[in-house]
C-alpha cells in the first residue's frame, strides 16, 4: 500500500472534471472527488488523474 500523499499536493490538486478539491482515501489508495463521484488511483506515489482510470464510487 502507498504511504500517502504529500499534503501540499494534495491541497494543490483538483478533480479534472469538476475542478474541485480531492481528498485522500488512505485505505484505498485513491484520490475520491465526491462531487464528479469518482475514485483516481495512486500508483508508485503518483496520481493517474485520467478520467477512464477513474472508477465510479457511490454518492457522486
Amino acid at each position: 500500500m502507498s504511504a500517502g500523499i504529500d499534503p501540499v499536493l494534495l491541497a494543490k490538486l483538483v478533480c479534472p472534471v469538476t475542478r474541485t478539491p480531492l481528498h485522500w482515501d488512505a485505505e484505498r489508495s485513491e484520490l475520491v472527488s465526491e462531487t464528479a463521484g469518482l475514485a483516481f488511483p495512486v500508483r508508485d506515489g503518483v496520481p493517474v488523474l485520467v478520467v477512464r482510470e477513474a472508477r465510479a464510487v457511490e454518492g457522486g
